[in-house]
């Protein structure tokens, strides 16, 4: 028997370390999977269908979005994304953990069809730290930099609409304390007792 697996919706702002984050957790454990969203854009070199994207056009797109198929989407720079629902159901179903990192409006949208989702904000330790890590990226111009911090101060005042919150001093941290979230998720007496009960140890 096959316990379901735990949606979990993760944002948190650019240069707050998700990626590093994440890739930290996925080391510690190997019940996850990382959720590919779907696009309306061309793939790049070396980008897979299914892999890094499910790659749709802009007809196909649009006819999931009338079928309800998206758990969200939106759309950026002409270009539609989202993420289907149907592989997330199939993963959770199969008993891997599903983890999504989604920015704050798309979260809200996921929360609001899925209100069972475990939710969790990783926020950098200050905005100073935030600046410092987004400068010293090199990639960025100063206005670009301005903007990004605004953008974060919008999403960390959002940060109480989410279940948990990870302060991300420290990436290693970090993912032990997403670790213990979703261990301590896993054992709640609700999906235990579900567990149980098609177990018939509650007959």
């Amino acid at each position: 028997m096959t316990e379901k697996g735990l949606l979990i919706v993760m944002s948190g702002p650019s240069g707050a370390g998700k990626s590093t984050v994440i890739g930290k957790l996925m080391k510690i454990r190997s019940d996850i999977r990382f959720s590919v969203s779907a696009t309306t854009r061309d793939p790049r070199p070396g980008e897979e269908d299914g892999v890094n994207y499910f790659f749709r056009t802009r007809e196909e797109f649009l006819r999931m979005i009338g079928e309800d198929a998206f758990l969200e989407h939106a759309e950026y720079v002409g270009n539609f994304y989202g993420t289907p629902a149907r592989p997330v159901d199939e993963r959770l179903a199969e008993g891997w953990h599903v983890l999504l990192d989604i920015e704050v409006q798309g979260a809200a949208q996921v929360l609001q069809k899925r209100p069972d989702a475990v939710s969790v904000f990783l926020a950098p330790p200050s905005l100073e730290e935030l600046e410092r890590r987004l400068r010293g990226r090199g990639t960025d111009t100063e206005e670009k930099i301005a903007g990004r911090l605004e953008t974060a101060r919008r999403e960390c005042a959002l940060a109480n609409n989410y279940t948990y919150i990870v302060v991300n001093d420290d990436a290693d941290k970090a993912a032990r304390e997403l670790d213990a979230i979703i261990t301590a998720e896993s054992c709640r007496s609700g999906r235990k007792l579900e567990s149980m009960a098609k177990g018939d140890l509650l007959s």
